[in-house]
């Protein structure tokens, strides 16, 4: 095992969390917590992308540090398909034993019902248990526009209707909606042009190709002392730790909040024990000072949420998602 995620970290998608950890071995050094007899054996743990990205480097942490304070092995399997219906129906259809569980952004609960014909019922069957982390949204844009805040973007783009395009990670998903939604909000009309991936987004900003993108913090902080893009706002109410002096959107539209909860959910009936055991667990690895700061580089809000934190996250972005289905355009099922 210690083999296998050793060549797992060396793997470049994962290069900014190999240090993470690292750390994880001191923090996890206590008698591990059980829930009754649970776990009696290994668990899976269900990731609806492939290898890379937030969600998934954050499924692995979980899981490791869960393997190593359980004593059973949480094992990831990522299975892509059907823009993640496959794998959270898997789950959702799965015993609720605690021996399946789900890794996933809440877009796939909170999204994806509202733009697909689903054979199952995700709110109703799965439970989110609690987040490793949150992945931010940041406003970017090409140094060359004669603009330095979010005001004097939506101005100069009322002023110029059509002029200006913004790059979207591929359609109806965060990267889409979300900057569909400011823009209704804002009154203004700027020309969409997608790109394939999160890659391409930022490479197509850099090279000033388009002249805004709204993506993953992650993506784009390492350019934040960039000569080539400028980073306007940030998607999360608070604005983060890691750059302070970056407004939220939310500081010129109030309420304007676009995230994605990253984090643990069961099948519905799971016993509470269990539920228990992993939020605990899960809390632990996400708040301890090392793992904290180091996420907090990556732009990613450590988690650990308690359940009341978690419904309040979903109500949220189900609101937030409906408002900029109908903003895009989008028919919603």
């Amino acid at each position: 095992m210690r083999r296998q995620l050793n060549q797992l970290w060396a793997l470049p998608v994962f290069a900014p969390l190999v240090a993470l950890v690292a750390l994880l071995a001191p923090i996890a050094l206590v008698a591990p917590l059980h829930a009754s007899d649970w776990p009696a054996r290994s668990v899976t743990v269900v990731v609806p992308f492939a290898a890379g990205g937030n969600t998934d480097m954050m499924a692995r942490l979980g899981a490791q540090y869960l393997s190593t304070k359980l004593g059973r092995t949480f094992v990831v399997e990522n299975r892509p398909g059907a823009g993640g219906a496959l794998a959270t129906g898997l789950v959702s259809g799965a015993a609720p034993d605690g021996y399946t569980l789900l890794f996933a952004a809440s877009s796939m609960i909170t999204l994806t019902p509202q733009l697909q014909k689903l054979s199952f019922d995700p709110e109703k069957q799965l439970v989110p248990i609690t987040n490793v982390g949150t992945g931010t949204q940041m406003i970017a844009i090409k140094r060359e526009l004669p603009v330095t805040t979010l005001p004097e973007l939506l101005a100069y783009a009322k002023a110029n209707p059509g002029k200006l395009n913004f790059t979207v990670a591929g359609t109806q998903n965060i990267s889409h909606l979300a900057p569909a939604l400011l823009f209704a909000r804002a009154g203004v009309d700027l020309v969409m042009v997608p790109a394939k991936g999160g890659p391409q987004a930022v490479s197509d900003l850099m090279s000033g190709q388009v002249d805004l993108y709204f993506g993953n913090s992650s993506e784009l902080l390492p350019h934040i002392n960039s000569d080539r893009i400028r980073l306007i706002a940030v998607g999360t109410a608070k604005r983060l730790a890691t750059a302070p002096d970056i407004p939220t959107v939310a500081e010129t539209f109030p309420g304007f909040e676009f995230s994605s909860w990253n984090g643990f959910l069961a099948p519905a009936g799971t016993p509470e024990p269990i539920i228990t055991a992993i939020r605990n667990e899960i809390s632990e690895l996400a708040k301890s000072p090392e793992v904290s700061e180091r996420l907090t580089k990556l732009g990613i809000v450590p988690g650990g949420l308690s359940r009341e934190q978690n419904e309040e996250v979903f109500r949220k972005d189900r609101e937030s998602f409906a408002a900029a289905i109908k903003a895009a355009g989008i028919a919603s099922q």
